[in-house]
């Protein structure tokens, strides 16, 4: 018996079935060990010595493993094809002979790009030993990603409050979207006009033709400036006659796109279907990893972590007898296609993702997959068989036109496309990121019948007026994109990296568009102001280069890990001398757009409005940065940060204090602004004037001086408790609003209750919580709202409110009530209805489905027609998510 280690435990199912008894196939569920998140992992002093550390769920897994291999005849390490994988077999076999378990047994590398028993059997017949320089790279890249993120990062801690982290790759995508970020803002619009002309064939056909030249000049998209020459082009073009000077049909090809990479899929799932990069590799990997179709489970799609665009020739063959079959032997070109990736730093040669079988069809499979499989799935099928369709054939057709008049000369073009051989496209269509040149340039459609030397009839002169867009923001799939152009990076990383970026709060996703938020660009503006070299592309694509030719053998690990610590060091060490004035005043001057927008009325963004001699400044803080004004504490004007115009309060109308009127009482004014905590409300200008933040909910552009004045008159005496004599309270807290009595604070439902709550309520709201903190252990039973009267079968029902709303009960049952229910007005027979459903689901009480059909009757008996409807629907709604739970748990 051999024993077969593989990365999952769906694959060590699926793959025991291919390999029969004679092997015991065990997952090691990933990463068996990794170096702990501590400082001391990676030792420079010690030449780079790695301190790895095993978690107790892997203990237990490489347990079970030793055990089986120590009744083996052999080990085949079979983790997936690539640099990860590698390391992973590495790792076992690692552990595995420091338990002493091998005994001189063989042991074999064996992978396979898809999980078919075709592919599994043949991985079989030809093992290898594991690739030490692939392992070195491994090392060599977990090593500098360790050093960089465990030696940089707490300099940020130290040095800007509030950063979260950076990375080798991490820090310099950041970098890309802060940036475009900037680029946008720099961007000055500028005006330019398009004309053009309506014109009519002898035939009767209209079409539409540019204007590309004029009084002999050629005119670009930007040539025409304002409304003036806009208007002067526009007469010449009124009283002109037109004449087709040319007409030229030149045949176009276009030849199909490769398969998927990992980065071309991302790119095109984000832009055909919407999903992020980690969806994609998600659903991806469930793809690969086996299917059960009718029976037989099998992986439908090959291994998608990839740069490789080429395809096995059995692939190729079989690719092309389906288009012979499917699509027709027109759209099979003579030759197979071959392909060669242009990426800059394409790693170890796989295979790129294509179907494991061309015959399985989207339609075949349908049944077996979910939604976002199949569309997936449909993805690589449709792009997998158009690589290797014949080209299609478009007819590019350009009509030169002449219009001549008494004020000049004018060249107008009309250009249009008609696809007289669809090949490829019948089966799949590229479709170009937002922001990016189409393939086919200015052309627009089909144009209809037009002959040289013919005269044309003007219709109508159209003059619009456009103004120049800023680049686009990074999407997903453009970031992607653009980092494998840089060569940042590797396709099994650009997931992760995309997530970090969002779970820093570095980057947030609007519109599926990547926006740099106010963290993430301080951090941007720190690194490049004092670690540059570490966060440039070039700089970040040469060591991924290096990375490369280690796992190509061509460069020692350890060298590599040597130069880079020696000048990384001396970098970290400099920081420790640098001081906090230093780094805000790099700060200033980098992101001076973000923290000090322009001004309305044009006056010094970087004067304070407030005192009007101070100089407003980035300061940093417990929670991260922020603009203060340098007079303080005789000033003492704060302002948030974020990515709008500088400020989160300038998005409200906050960039200054906003006066709201005078209080009568002290007649000092009364002002809204914005601080660190959000926006607030403020009474005079001393250093401890009164202050109160805007409660939950409550929204900056709502607040008006009744408000405020309310807001600062908290906490708000309501009377005497009646039985102590000691004042009662209401206020809004940490917590929310609440009511105060003798220490004891009470929750309150709602910020508008702390305005109007009355004596009355209040000690009932402070009675009910002493009752539940005098409770015990657990949950007090919270006090009736109504009696109903006894049930049925005995014990009374009533009506109480509790956690999750009001709800009736009846002994252990308890039934919620239907949303938008009066809990004053709920009748006998509704309660009845409600308990009878609840106990049926539930089965609580003895006999409980045998009553509830006794109570269902009663209540029909008494009339309640509407009471069991709404009853039953709750139910039903409440059953799919007891279903959702249960499916959740089984997967």
């Amino acid at each position: 018996m051999n024993v077969v280690v593989v990365e999952s435990p769906a694959k060590a199912k699926t793959i025991n079935k291919y390999l029969g008894p004679g092997y015991k196939v065990l997952a090691s569920f990933g990463h068996v060990r990794d170096l702990p998140a501590k400082d001391g992992s990676v030792l420079p002093d010690q030449d780079f010595e790695m301190l790895w550390e095993v978690d107790s769920a892997s203990q237990k897994r490489i347990k079970d493993i030793a055990d089986a291999v120590k009744s083996s005849d052999g080990l085949f390490l079979a983790t997936d094809p690539d640099r990860e994988g590698e390391a992973i077999s590495w790792h076992v076999l690692d552990l595995l002979k420091k338990r002493k378990v091998l005994n001189g047994k063989p042991v074999k590398r064996v992978v396979f790009n898809a999980i078919t028993k075709k592919a599994v059997l043949d991985a079989m017949a030809e093992p290898r030993d594991i690739d030490e320089p692939l392992v070195d790279a491994y090392l060599a890249r977990r090593a500098l990603d360790y050093l960089v993120g465990f030696n940089l990062s707490p300099v940020l801690w130290r040095k800007l409050p509030g950063a979260r982290s950076a990375g080798r790759v991490q820090s310099v995508a950041l970098r890309l979207v802060c940036d475009r970020e900037s680029e946008i803002e720099r961007f000055v619009s500028e005006e330019y006009w398009n004309i053009s002309a309506l014109l009519k064939t002898p035939r009767g056909d209209e079409f539409e033709a540019r204007l590309v030249q004029a009084h002999g000049k050629r005119l670009q998209k930007n040539s025409i400036h304002n409304a003036d020459e806009a208007n002067a082009l526009r007469r010449l073009l009124e009283g002109a006659a037109y004449t087709v000077e040319s007409v030229e049909a030149k045949p176009v090809r276009r030849n199909p796109s490769p398969p998927f990479t990992t980065s071309t899929l991302q790119q095109a799932a984000s832009s055909k279907l919407g999903f992020s990069a980690s969806r994609t590799m998600q659903v991806a990997q469930k793809l690969y990893e086996g299917i059960d179709i009718g029976g037989e489970t099998a992986g439908l799609i090959t291994y998608m972590r990839t740069d490789g665009v080429q395809m096995a020739p059995e692939a190729i063959d079989a690719a092309r007898r389906a288009i012979g079959q499917q699509f027709g032997e027109r759209y099979l070109p003579e030759k197979p296609r071959l392909y060669s990736t242009k990426a800059k730093n394409a790693q170890e040669a796989h295979e790129a993702i294509r179907p494991t079988d061309f015959n399985r069809t989207p339609d075949q499979v349908r049944r077996f997959l979910d939604a976002d499989q199949l569309k997936l799935y449909d993805l690589i099928w449709k792009r997998g068989i158009a690589s290797q369709m014949a080209s299609a054939e478009i007819e590019r057709t350009t009509a030169e036109i002449l219009a001549e008049g008494a004020e000049g000369k004018a060249g107008l073009r009309a250009v249009g496309s008609v696809i007289r051989f669809d090949g490829f496209i019948a089966a799949y269509t590229d479709q170009r990121e937002e922001g990016e040149p189409s393939e086919d340039g200015d052309e627009d459609g089909r144009l209809p019948e037009i002959n040289a030397r013919e005269t044309l009839a003007k219709q109508k002169i159209n003059a619009t007026q456009h103004f120049t867009e800023p680049p686009p923001r990074y999407s997903e799939a453009s970031l992607i994109k653009k980092m494998e152009e840089l060569g940042i990076g590797r396709p099994s990383t650009y997931a992760a990296t995309l997530a970090t970026l969002r779970d820093r709060d570095y980057v947030t996703i609007d519109k599926r568009k990547l926006v740099p938020q106010a963290k993430g660009r301080l951090v941007t503006a720190f690194l490049e102001s004092f670690f540059n070299k570490y966060v440039e592309y070039d700089f970040t694509a040469d060591l991924e280069e290096k990375l490369d030719r280690i796992s190509a053998g061509e460069l020692n690990w350890k060298d590599v890990l040597r130069d880079f610590w020696r000048d990384f060091f001396s970098q970290i060490e400099d920081t420790k001398e640098l001081r906090v004035t230093n780094v805000l005043d790099a700060l200033n001057e980098a992101l001076a757009p973000l923290v000090f927008p322009k001004r309305d009325d044009g006056s010094d963004p970087r004067v304070c409005q407030v005192c009007g001699t101070g100089q407003l400044s980035l300061k940093l803080g417990k929670y991260g940065a922020f603009v203060g004004c340098s007079n303080y504490p005789e000033c003492n004007y704060t302002r948030q940060l974020s990515n709008e115009g500088g400020a989160e309060a300038e998005s409200s109308g906050l960039n200054e204090p906003k006066a709201l009127g005078t209080d009568s009482i002290t007649g000092e004014q009364i002002t809204l602004r914005s601080g660190r905590f959000g926006p607030y409300v403020q009474r005079g200008e001393a250093k401890d004037a009164k202050r109160s933040s805007l409660p939950k909910g409550w929204k900056p552009e709502d607040i008006d001086l009744e408000k405020a004045l309310a807001l600062l008159s908290l906490p708000r005496d309501i009377g005497q408790h009646p039985e102590t004599g000691k004042m009662i309270s209401s206020g809004i807290g940490r917590y929310g609003p609440f009511v105060l009595h003798d220490g004891t604070y009470a929750n309150l439902e709602s910020v508008e209750d702390v305005f109007s709550i009355g004596l009355n309520r209040a000690v009932a709201v402070l009675a009910d919580k002493q009752n539940k903190a005098g409770g015990g252990r657990g949950r007090s039973t919270p006090a009736a709202l109504k009696e109903l009267g006894d049930h049925p079968d005995g014990g009374s029902v009533t009506v109480r409110d509790g956690r999750f709303g009001p709800y009736v009960n009846w002994g252990k049952v308890n039934a919620t009530l239907p949303r938008g229910t009066d809990p004053a007005a709920v009748t006998m027979e509704q309660a009845l209805v409600l308990i009878a459903e609840r106990a049926e689901k539930t089965g609580t009480g003895k006999g409980a489905k045998g009553k509830a059909k006794t109570t269902k009757a009663k209540a029909a008996a008494a009339g309640d027609e509407a009471a069991a409807p709404k009853a039953k629907k709750t139910a039903a709604k409440a059953k799919p998510k007891a279903a959702a739970k249960t499916k959740k748990a089984k997967e």
